[in-house]
């Protein structure tokens, strides 16, 4: 993790206007910047495209100086429903290389979320499948709505949860990840909370809302060079065994 922390931009300096995206928003309401999935029709299902525009928009966010927490939501009543059918029918024709290339952008974007050099909340207001569920753990924090669905479907369908896996078994832990991966059983967020997987519930969306906005003050009040590099330190340390290495390097 870095031995110096970065110098960052006071929050006067600088205000650049997001870019338009076709199947996210971008908002800034003070320091906390909401990236909000737009394609409830689709229940914010992934496709080619939306991987490339959550990729570069939390890249927008990193670099926007005024930006000191990203909140990740969803339009409609879906959080993200995995894969889009369309984009994985598609991907049925596709050559190995291409299919690799499809694997390797959407595991370049979860890096890109978990790696964020600013803390990152899921806001979780409906159901999440498959890389949704990816989604809500590459965040450093989710808040959920009670009672919502929650499943890693991939054996059903007879594909593996492959570039979500070390952000799901992080969240999860080694046990519980082999009981759903392996079941791909549907379980909620409630049990997702004991699990984990999500730090707060709420009882409807006024109370998500507000939890959100809590924890995003409580980020937003610590110094950002060190929540950055407070980031870094967690997953430099984490999984390691506490010996001289991690000793010297803390």
């Amino acid at each position: 993790f870095p031995r110096t922390l970065p110098k960052v931009l006071p929050m006067s300096d600088l205000d650049p206007a997001f870019s338009a995206y076709a199947t996210l928003r971008l908002d800034r309401d003070g320091p906390v910047g909401t990236l909000t999935l737009n394609r409830p029709e689709r229940h914010n299902a992934f496709d080619d495209v939306l991987v490339g525009e959550l990729d570069a928009a939390l890249k927008e966010l990193a670099a926007h100086p005024a930006v000191r927490v990203v909140v990740l939501a969803s339009a409609g009543k879906s959080f993200c429903a995995g894969a889009d059918l369309n984009w994985m029918k598609r991907a049925a024709a596709y050559s190995s290389d291409e299919n690799l290339a499809d694997s390797r952008r959407l595991a370049a974007m979860l890096h890109t979320l978990h790696s964020l050099g600013k803390p990152t909340i899921a806001r979780v207001q409906g159901a999440a499948y498959g890389g949704g569920v990816g989604l809500i753990a590459a965040c450093d924090m989710a808040v959920a709505l009670a009672g919502q669905p929650l499943a890693l479907t991939e054996v059903k369908l007879g594909i593996l949860p492959a570039v979500i896996s070390p952000y799901v078994i992080a969240a999860l832990g080694e046990r519980q990840a082999r009981r759903y991966m392996l079941t791909a059983e549907r379980f909620d967020t409630g049990t997702a909370h004991r699990l984990g997987l999500v730090h707060e519930l709420a009882g409807d969306e006024a109370e998500l809302d507000a939890k959100v906005a809590a924890l995003a003050g409580a980020l937003a009040a610590n110094s950002p060079q060190a929540v950055g590099a407070c980031k870094d330190l967690i997953g430099a340390v984490a999984g390691q065994p506490i010996g001289p290495a991690v000793m010297e390097d803390t």
